[in-house]
């Protein structure tokens, strides 16, 4: 499994804790600051779009009800239909 690179969140993640822990792991921490931090920290705006990407796309997946409310009992089952209900999300992202 490959190891990620840089970890996109938002500002609730804001901690000297979990940068240390994703800096420790070469991981880049792309997060936002708080307004009450004291210590200024850069952010990628480029990288930190692509999250918006990934949300959207969660929000879609969850309007299918059994996504959103996991009634699948075991992981391969609920992989399955999430494979499914994407695939049905691209082929209507097809059709427009």
């Amino acid at each position: 499994m490959p190891e990620p690179v840089v970890l996109p969140a938002d500002r609730g993640h804001n901690s000297d804790n979990v940068r240390k822990t994703m800096e420790a792991r070469n991981v880049v921490p792309v997060i936002p600051m708080r307004k009450s931090r004291k210590l200024r920290v850069a952010v990628d705006r480029k990288l930190y779009r692509l999250r918006n990407l990934v949300e959207r796309c969660f929000n879609k997946l969850k309007n299918a009800r059994r996504v959103a409310t996991r009634y699948d009992k075991t992981a391969e089952s609920s992989l399955g239909f999430i494979d499914i209900t994407s695939i049905r999300l691209w082929l209507r992202h097809l059709s427009t």
